[in-house]
């Protein structure tokens, strides 16, 4: 069990404390309510920029770093399609550095032309390096926007395009930090050897005094059901013919999401995995394959993702991965298969949680979700999980006209 208490500031800004006498150390993560889904459609990639922009400096600090790595801490940040997560580390003594350091970039960037110029800059040679100058790297940017029509998952948290990230200038990017990075639109989570007395002193101290703002977010449409398989084909010159096939499936807060988790796990991880024994050693088709999920906070996408043998065509591997899944909705699989899985997946549960950053990230996370609580539910949720359940809702998952299929060819077979 991962013990908190939550409370919440007069500004809006949700705290959770969890404290850990056993370690030296203490963390802050702040969770920003902002991902590439809040974006607006025609300047994408903003979330993503900002993650860069908050290390720029802000209003009291010129440099984020060099402070907190003199008290002894350490940073880092992601982006993903909801949220924008910061966290960092200190020794205990010293994490009154950590709320001087966020609160002030709460408070204020510095968002000046030439750091704006800077980072742009950074973002810009990642989205090339990344997404455009290596074999599959635009992977994203073709399959998201064949799976969605409507929803704002639609492109990845790069963004859609450079031009995007190239055109945003400093009205842009200021009214977008005024709208997002704001207390009544964060969860901070603070965990580790500090007491709950000493977190409600320093976060009055630090964050209270920070205005609440009023946050506009674009409208999120709902995707609508998918009538009909979706088929896209790329050619590029790229080492080995690569299938991808998306699947439409549940929100994170659903209890279908711990059955299709599990399901993804039974299928491609590890040489046991289904496809590994059906696809590549009974009867080869492809070199590698893997079973994912995207686990978004609304629904998500199920992806099947394989590199093709040789001489193999496209139908041919397609058809092969239809048989493997019409087995697995018509064919009850021995229940030791899935205990197997979910003992693997408890384990791995329980050994990241003695981290306390990895446990002050999963705090941040539910209660982002609605439900603080899911931390220590989650092990429970996976547990319950049956066999009937995994065939029952893989038959409502794994059906053509739920499919999006991206065909990634390789330039010298275009002719055949």
């Amino acid at each position: 069990m991962i013990a908190y208490t939550k409370f919440k500031l007069k500004n809006g800004l949700t705290v959770i404390h969890h404290e850990d006498q056993s370690t030296e150390l203490c963390v802050l993560n702040l969770l920003y309510k902002v991902g590439s889904k809040n974006e607006d459609p025609n300047k994408t990639g903003f979330a993503h920029l900002f993650e860069h922009l908050m290390f720029g400096g802000s209003m009291n600090i010129p440099n984020y770093d060099e402070p907190l790595q003199l008290a002894g801490g350490e940073n880092n940040a992601f982006t993903s399609n909801d949220i924008t997560n910061y966290y960092l580390t200190l020794p205990a003594n010293n994490i009154e550095t950590g709320f001087w350091l966020e609160s002030d970039r709460m408070l204020g960037l510095a968002i000046n032309p030439k750091s704006l110029r800077v980072q742009k800059g950074v973002v810009i040679e990642e989205f090339k390096e990344r997404y455009l100058n290596q074999p599959y790297g635009d992977v994203w940017l073709k399959l998201l926007p064949l799976a969605y029509k409507k929803h704002a998952y639609k492109w990845p948290t790069i963004g859609k395009a450079i031009s995007h990230i190239k055109n945003a200038n400093q009205e842009d990017v200021t009214a977008f930090f005024a709208q997002n990075y704001a207390p009544n639109n964060c969860i901070l989570v603070v965990a580790g050897n500090v007491s709950l007395n000493r977190t409600k002193e320093l976060c009055e101290k630090w964050f209270a005094p920070i205005s609440a703002q009023k946050t506009q977010f674009n409208h999120l449409e709902k995707e609508p059901k998918q009538r009909k398989t979706r088929r896209k084909t790329v050619v590029s010159n790229v080492p080995a013919n690569l299938l991808i096939m998306a699947f439409h499936m549940d929100q994170r807060q659903s209890k279908n999401f711990y059955v299709m988790d599990l399901l993804s796990d039974i299928m491609g991880s590890g040489k046991g995995a289904i496809l590994y024994q059906e696809l590549i050693k009974k009867n080869p088709v492809f070199s590698e394959i893997d079973a994912y999920i995207t686990a978004d906070a609304e629904p998500g996408l199920f992806i099947l993702e394989g590199r093709m043998l040789p001489n193999i065509s496209f139908e041919e591997a397609e058809k092969r991965i239809w048989e493997v899944l019409n087995k697995i909705k018509s064919e009850k699989f021995e229940e030791e298969v899935l205990k197997r899985v979910q003992h693997k997946n408890e384990t791995s549960i329980r050994f990241g949680d003695i981290n306390p950053l990895n446990r002050a990230m999963k705090l941040a996370y539910a209660e982002y979700l609605g439900d603080v609580e899911l931390v220590n539910k989650e092990i429970d949720n996976y547990l319950r999980v049956t066999v009937d359940e995994i065939m029952q809702e893989s038959g409502l998952v794994f059906v053509e006209s739920n499919c999006a299929v991206l065909s990634y060819k390789m330039k010298e077979n275009e002719s055949k």
